[in-house]
């Protein structure tokens, strides 16, 4: 596969030996894919927004100490076309791409459009890695069996994830219908950490690493974040988390788990401002960081 240049690359690496596609250990996946963003649109501009302001990331990373991209280079993809696929066969298509990585060997880093996007990911990750658990940071829970009479809305993502038997632990929570509270409540293969009881328990970091297995797929909706740090979403909801809270978590996941692969989605971008698709950018250089620090 050929990996995109200096000009459209994550972080705007120069050196071709940090940004090849068969020299770099970890590659940007771009997949722009928008079919049932129930409130505004937008997403589909996210990756690439996320990309290009990735280019204004310090290549130093001072919590890190040092140029973390040199440790495994970072290849970026060109977007994934989604021209008349969407439902399953976008699913289909995702997860056809994304196992072409993991057989190459790669540390896969997605950045996606509407969270949809996600039952790809995982159902090429559960058939290489065993025994996985899918940690999903979200303001929604996106456990309804259907959304739209659609099977695979955004909004049902982590009920067809649910439906592969697959662990999942659920972060800063704050929106979700009644029969999404029931299924919580019922399953055992389901841990919700609501919005509301992590601000009253110290905790509640702690409680949530355990629930986790070994290995560990990370997702993370961009609407998970406080508006206030995170304007730039399809659905806000107030009394979200903060960026020291959020990754002082990840940091502790990525020493004690093994976080397998990760994907940010999500993000509709705001004309005229950065704020969030530059902290997306950030973030995902720090994930990369604390991955790979190991």
């Amino acid at each position: 596969m050929k990996a995109l240049s200096t000009k459209h690359n994550f972080l705007g690496i120069e050196d071709e030996n940090f940004y090849s596609y068969e020299k770099s250990k970890v590659v940007i996946q771009q997949v722009p894919y928008e079919y049932t963003s129930s409130y505004l649109a937008g997403s589909d501009k996210g990756p690439k927004a996320i990309v290009k302001a990735s280019q204004f990331v310090e290549l130093y990373d001072e919590e890190l100490d040092r140029e973390s991209y040199k440790q495994f280079g970072i290849a970026t993809l060109k977007p994934l076309d989604f021209k008349n696929k969407h439902d399953k066969k976008a699913v289909d298509y995702i997860e056809t791409e994304t196992t072409k990585l993991l057989n190459d060997k790669k540390y896969v880093v997605s950045f996606g459009a509407e969270h949809t996007v996600t039952y790809g990911f995982v159902k090429a990750f559960a058939k290489k890695f065993k025994n996985i658990s899918v940690l999903q940071i979200d303001a929604h829970s996106d456990l309804r069996e259907s959304y739209h009479n659609n099977p695979y809305s955004h909004a049902s993502v982590m009920k067809r994830v649910h439906d592969m038997g697959i662990n999942l632990v659920q972060i800063g929570i704050r929106a979700q219908c009644v029969e999404e509270s029931q299924l919580i409540k019922k399953s055992k293969n389901i841990h919700t950490y609501y919005a509301h009881t992590i601000r009253n328990d110290a905790k509640w970091a702690g409680k949530a690493l355990n629930d986790l297995t070994e290995n560990v797929y990370l997702t993370i909706d961009a609407d998970g974040f406080d508006p206030s740090i995170m304007p730039a979403v399809g659905t806000a909801e107030p009394r979200g988390l903060f960026w020291e809270e959020t990754l002082n978590f990840l940091k502790t996941v990525a020493e004690k788990k093994n976080i397998i692969g990760f994907d940010i989605v999500e993000c509709a971008p705001i004309k005229g401002s950065i704020l969030s698709e530059y902290t997306l950018a950030k973030l995902a250089y720090r994930l990369m960081g604390y991955i790979h620090k190991k």
